[in-house]
Order: structure tokens, then sequence, then C-alpha cells
């Protein structure tokens, strides 16, 4: 638009130096004005021509940097519209309301993994990694408590094989869920450190905060070799003040039978929260 404006006045100042120089050529063939006074008027008006013309190419120039910007934001949006959304990762969603209608959420995340390890005895293993948010909207600080003794826990339907969870210190952001393993690093090194401890975990979760833990389940392998186990599913969630963590194994897959174990794991400070169905 500005340019379409700029072209229609740049062709008004030519037509009237135009105007101007003819009269100017006319003046001097009827003698009505010295030759050196004609001359300084053409050469005055041939001037301001070629300025016009810069001026106008200068402003052409100047209304490439509005496109730059426009394709820059419109790039930026389409990154932003591309990227993966938050739910696809999660499996499933807990929402409890305190006596004012306040809610305290728990999201549980798909496993990533299936990772293979080695110990430093040379004994191979396998481990899967999940993450769980949990979201405080109530008016009170939220205290939490996890502990996972160093047990390890057997699925029915899969006998002989062993399971540990554990509890790595990092806090899982928003950012790392598209991730490998959710962007869970040095993971050999906790496990070398780690595997055969008990987990513990306190963390303080404000009002209007959340924040995300790390969970592996670090499976143990049996003397008589792997078996199919099926897909795995797990997550916490709340009865009263106790915390709980579900296994679930879905067996269909893999022609083994499906069965879950709920291990009871910690607690919380806050009271009289209702699930939300």
């Amino acid at each position: 638009m500005r340019l379409f404006i700029l072209y229609n006045l740049q062709l008004e100042i030519f037509n009237f130096l135009y105007k101007n120089l003819r009269k100017a050529e006319c003046c001097t063939q009827a003698d009505q004005l010295p030759s050196t006074k004609i001359k300084e008027m053409k050469k005055s008006i041939i001037l301001l021509i070629i300025a016009t013309a810069g001026l106008f190419s200068c402003k052409q120039g100047s209304e490439s940097t509005p496109d730059t910007v426009d394709i820059k934001i419109m790039a930026s949006t389409k990154n932003a519209q591309s990227q993966i959304p938050y739910d696809k990762f999660i499996d499933t969603k807990y929402e409890y309301t305190d006596s004012m209608g306040k809610r305290l959420i728990i999201h549980n995340s798909f496993p990533k993994g299936g990772i293979k390890y080695t110990d430093p005895h040379g004994v191979e293993c396998t481990y899967t990694v999940f993450f769980t948010r949990i979201i405080n909207e109530t008016d009170n600080p939220l205290e939490l408590k996890i502990n996972f003794p160093g047990d390890s826990y057997e699925l029915p339907s899969i006998p002989g094989q062993y399971f540990k969870i554990l509890l790595p210190p990092d806090t899982m952001t928003l950012d790392k869920e598209p991730l490998f393993i959710y962007g869970l690093t040095n993971s050999d090194f906790f496990l070398d450190n780690n595997r055969n401890k008990s987990s513990l975990l306190n963390r303080t979760i404000n009002p209007k905060e959340s924040s995300g833990i790390y969970v592996v389940k670090f499976n143990i392998k049996p003397k008589s070799g792997w078996k199919g186990n099926g897909s795995t599913r797990a997550g916490f969630s709340l009865k009263d003040q106790n915390l709980y963590y579900k296994i679930k194994n879905d067996g269909s897959k893999s022609n083994s039978e499906s069965s879950d174990i709920e291990i009871h794991c910690g607690s919380i400070n806050l009271k009289n929260l209702i699930l939300q169905k």
C-alpha cells in the first residue's frame, strides 16, 4: 500500500517538473528569459528529478525491513504450532479438590525406554523412565514425601521377574518432554550408585506451582532369562493423605497375562481432598 502511494506521488512530481522544463524551453525559444537563466533552471529541474528518484528508491529499500520481520514472526508462529502437545505424553490424570474447590492435579506419563544397562559386575538389566507432574492449585504448600524401599517387587503375571522403583533427584521440566527418556541425564551413573538403595524424595510444591518427578522402573534380569511382559503403565494416585504407585502390565499384545500391583509409597500433608470423576 505504501509503495502504491509513493509511486503515484512520484508520477505527480515528474509531471510537474516536466511541465516546467517544457515551459523553460518555450521561454528560451521566445527569448523571454536570458539563456544563462534558462540553463540554470534546467539544471535545477534535472537535479530535482534525480533527487526525487533517489528518495523513492530509498523508500523502497526501507520497506524491506518490516517484510523481514513478518517472515520471522510467521516462522516463529509456525514452529510454536508444530510443537508436540503436552497431553501426548500423559497416560493418566487425577484431579482432587479441597473444601474450597481448589484443585490438586496429578499427571502420570507414558513410559519411555526399555534401555539396556550393565551393572559394575557385568549383569545386564533394563530400565524404563516415567515422569509425574503434580500441580498445586490450592492455597497451601504441598509437602510431598515419597519412600520406595530397596526391596524388589514381582508382578503376578510374570513370575520370576522382579523390578525396583527408583527416584532420580532431578526435577523434570516441561521442555524435556519430547527428549529421549524425558531428558533424564547420567542415568547409568545414577543406577550404578542407587540401584540397591531405597529411594527417598521430599519436596515442597508451593501454591499455584507445579513440579515434575522422574521415576525409574528398574528391571532385574532373572536367572532363567527375560520373558515377554507386554506393555507397562505406572503412576501415582492418592487415597486420603496416602500416596500410592500403581504398576499395570498389559500382556494382551505378548500373549501373556495382565496384572497390576499397587505400592503404598508415601504421603502428603493436605487433608480432605476428594477425587473428581
